[in-house]
């Protein structure tokens, strides 16, 4: 954890808007993540935070990687584009999933030469990977229910598990191997009978494809979801993976492959933002901030992610109930309509805890303002 005086030294040092990365944090959240799920490779979603040296924190941690993008690709194979062929491209079959079930054909094309592993979970992406990606190696995306997740995702990806078996005898009947299932129970999910179902799902489209003659399946990714801490009302991880690890468990062997996906829980904790007030009102009677960020930058994931990063002040003093607004000149620009804040001024600092994750991932450069300095501290 960062100090107050610590976050104002390096807002007095660098300027704002300024997105803090703790690297310490990073490696706790991995490390706790490797404790409580000793059975579960760790693929980090890319996309929760693509920051380079994120990255390459987590790789050496002994990270795996899921992306979705090939820019996001990009940022992985930096780290090991110097290895030799044979120990790179053995590196990209154990260490990356690009979980993404819909591909751009020249992505297809471009991820060929590394023989991925890919997801798909619809009959045209067979079909499209046979003819674009023919050395992938394949895993089928499931629809699984995403009962109270802070995102839901369920709606857009995954095949209903009635038709998972005939997509992998289709795949199969092409000459392409479906190494295994993989499912997604919805971002920040606090509802862990979403895992239960899920992964009793998988084990029943496990057995119909052995009944149905495919035995080739040796993995299962339980994809991301793991919640973030973000308030008190988020139970302790170690109580949700002591239901997975039963699950898993009961349901497969140990010769099954267990991957997961976090990307949230991984760098949510890691990242801190600080800004200045740059204007002050008092609108329908409540006293209005404006300040140097928003959500077109860090608070991006107010709109996005459906994500609340609550305001605080460095002032110690009796506080009023006020809103805090961004500095560009749209009206969707609200990070706040009720903030306890004490009496603030031009210039003074304030600042966001828990804020790495879908934040200065999604920010932009709307109105010509810039995204927030990033400043890496414990590399």
């Amino acid at each position: 954890m960062i100090s107050q005086a610590k976050l104002q030294k390096l807002a007095k040092e660098h300027g704002t808007p300024l997105f803090i990365i703790d690297h310490d944090e990073l490696r706790k959240n991995y490390r706790m993540f490797r404790k409580y799920l000793p059975r579960v490779q760790v693929y980090f979603a890319v996309k929760a935070n693509s920051d380079p040296a994120i990255v390459r924190t987590l790789y050496k941690e002994g990270a795996s990687f899921d992306v979705a993008s090939m820019p996001e690709f990009k940022i992985v194979y930096e780290n090991i584009k110097g290895m030799p062929a044979k120990q790179r491209q053995d590196w990209i079959w154990d260490k990356i999933i690009y979980a993404n079930p819909n591909k751009p054909t020249e992505t297809l094309e471009e991820l060929d030469q590394y023989k991925p592993l890919v997801t798909f979970d619809n009959l045209e992406e067979i079909h499209k990977i046979k003819k674009h990606a023919p050395h992938a190696g394949l895993v089928i995306r499931i629809k699984v229910p995403n009962t109270g997740a802070m995102v839901e995702l369920s709606s857009k990806f995954g095949c209903h598990p009635g038709e998972a078996v005939d997509l992998i005898l289709e795949a199969d009947r092409l000459g392409l191997t479906v190494e295994g299932i993989s499912f997604h129970v919805g971002s920040q999910t606090t509802n862990f009978d979403n895992y239960v179902q899920a992964l009793q799902l998988t084990a029943n489209i496990y057995e119909e494809a052995k009944k149905r003659g495919y035995t080739k399946m040796n993995l299962v990714d339980i994809g991301g979801g793991f919640p973030a801490p973000y308030d008190d009302t988020v139970k302790p991880f170690r109580e949700l993976a002591k239901v997975i690890n039963s699950e898993l468990e009961r349901l497969f062997p140990k010769e099954i492959q267990i991957l997961a996906e976090p990307g949230r829980f991984l760098v949510a904790t890691a990242g801190y933002a600080v800004s200045k007030i740059i204007g002050k009102a008092v609108r329908d009677g409540k006293t209005s901030y404006y300040i140097n960020d928003g959500v077109y930058h860090t608070y991006s994931g107010v709109i996005f992610d459906h994500c609340k990063y609550p305001i605080r002040s460095f002032k110690k003093a009796a506080t009023t109930l006020c809103a805090v607004y961004g500095p560009t000149c749209d009206a969707l620009d609200v990070v706040s309509m009720a903030e306890n804040l004490p009496d603030l001024q031009r210039g003074d600092f304030v600042y966001s805890t828990n804020i790495g994750a879908y934040s200065h991932a999604s920010a932009t450069y709307f109105n010509g303002f810039p995204p927030a300095k990033v400043v890496q501290v414990n590399e």
